[in-house]
């Protein structure tokens, strides 16, 4: 099931380090190609840029499907899949300053264009690269996808753990994206 390709990615717009304070500069552009994330990366004082999507509205429901395919072509650097969704605790997950993403990172390969699988049962509950157990008051935390509110690809110094992105580089970043599908 395709999600989005070519000209669909139109509406995305960057979203880099600066909203806190860094200096990385990233810019999206659409084609018919896809999406074209260009990037100087500076890693002091922030360390990330990315791509989102606009909120979905209605949520793309995606019941039935088992992961996200990626077609793309790469820089050799390691990204993020960041989705955010709705969910059925009264919002509270969009109350939390930076709200609840569900993450993965992946690598990229230099050599060429390349087709990748994010299962869904591999994203992880992060907020602001912080990997997260529960919800406040220990509130339980499920990734529901029937109901995804936004997508975002990210280059950044933090992996899905919080740990070192063990393929961060500052510098300048080139990444495509040519279509997101989901499939079972």
């Amino acid at each position: 099931m395709q999600v989005v390709s070519g000209d669909g990615f139109s509406g995305w717009h960057a979203l880099n380090d600066t909203v806190m304070g860094g200096r990385s500069t990233g810019r999206c552009t659409v084609s018919s190609r896809g999406l074209r994330l260009e990037a100087e990366v500076v890693e002091r004082g922030g360390g990330f840029v990315s791509c989102r999507s606009p909120v979905f509205s209605p949520p793309l429901d995606l019941s039935g499907q088992a992961a996200f395919e990626l077609e793309l072509q790469g820089d050799g650097r390691h990204y993020k899949l960041a989705v955010a969704c709705a969910d059925g605790v009264a919002g509270l997950t969009e109350m939390i300053p930076g709200g609840v993403r569900w993450v993965a990172n992946f690598a990229t390969d230099a050599s060429g264009p390349s087709r990748l699988r994010i299962p869904f049962d591999q994203l992880r509950p992060s907020i602001r690269a912080k990997p997260i157990e529960a919800l406040p008051l220990g509130l339980p935390l499920r990734f529901d996808s029937g109901r995804i509110t936004r997508l975002q690809i990210l280059h950044s110094k933090f992996g899905d753990d919080g740990s070192d992105n063990p393929g961060f580089r500052a510098g300048p970043l080139l990444l495509e994206l040519m279509a997101i599908d989901a499939i079972p």
